[in-house]
């Protein structure tokens, strides 16, 4: 597609006929046409220039918005992971305190049992220390009332 630039414009030159157009108000008019034609070229030339920065920020921003949602899938992967770690590591730590408290409550019952059987053996212990006490004092009871005072009033002698 031919571009027409300001020079093509200005350098432009009409046939004349048999009462043509005025030659000043026609090159007045091209001069005001030559100006505008610039102008919007600049303009077009200025606008293409933002454009083209624009769409550089938009591609960085593009990037960066595709960095962002990686980093954010990243975030939430790594996340989700230590959730998980956490949850396996409470876990343990419940398994653990529940194995201890087992091995805790084994060994207050064996220790409990012990105690129980000591008192028990104890008891036993007292009861026959018991009766072999009442049975020497029976017997102590008995020599005593199975000796006679002697003549002198003493006993045994």
């Amino acid at each position: 597609m031919p571009v027409l630039t300001p020079l093509d414009v200005h350098n432009k030159e009409f046939r004349k006929g048999f009462r043509g157009y005025s030659e000043e108000d026609v090159d007045e008019f091209l001069d005001q046409v030559v100006r505008d034609y610039e102008e919007m070229l600049k303009e077009i030339d200025r606008l293409k220039v933002e454009l083209g920065k624009a769409e550089e920020k938009v591609g960085q921003f593009r990037r960066l918005e595709e960095t962002l949602n990686q980093t954010l899938v990243v975030a939430q992967s790594t996340a989700e992971e230590v959730k998980a770690n956490a949850r396996k590591e409470a876990d343990l730590i419940v398994k653990e305190g529940r194995a201890e408290a087992e091995r805790v409550l084994a060994t207050a019952r064996t220790e409990g049992d012990r105690i129980a059987q000591e008192y028990a053996n104890t008891r036993k212990e007292a009861a026959v220390f018991r009766m072999k006490l009442r049975s020497l004092l029976l017997a102590q009871l008995e020599e005593i009332g199975r000796e006679e005072p002697g003549e002198d009033g003493k006993v045994g002698s």
